[in-house]
């Protein structure tokens, strides 16, 4: 299972991006997926969890109310909306998908990693 992140880039304070993650293979169904991100000289943190069952969401206390976590209707990719932005959030990026489906066998847990987007909002 390859995950392929895009979206990062610079920005400035209280501008917004869009990170997306997609999952190889059309038939593959998110179940359970996160967004991570490693600011610099820090250890890597949760910054949002998503669980289809029920839609349920989990986000940071830092980005709540900024941030969005959600999947694609085609459920193989996930995406992360960052509304205003701050320097703070400046970091790279990385999705993980913690179980899925493939046609009508389903996986999990599973520990998948995307490759990591640079984010870098300047103030």
């Amino acid at each position: 299972v390859q995950l392929v992140e895009s979206g990062g880039g610079l920005v400035q304070a209280g501008d917004s991006l869009r990170l997306s993650c997609a999952a190889s293979g059309s038939a593959f169904s998110i179940n359970t997926m996160g967004w991570y991100r490693q600011r610099p000289g820090k250890q890597r943190e949760l910054v949002a969890t998503y669980t289809a069952s029920g839609g349920i969401t989990n986000y940071a206390g830092s980005v709540k109310g900024r941030f969005t976590i959600f999947r694609a209707n085609a459920k193989n990719t996930m995406y992360l909306q960052m509304n205003r932005l701050k320097p703070e959030d400046t970091a790279v990026y990385y999705c993980n998908v913690g179980s899925y489906c493939s046609g009508a066998v389903c996986y999990g847990p599973v520990d998948y990693w995307g490759q990591g987007t640079q984010v870098t909002v300047s103030s």
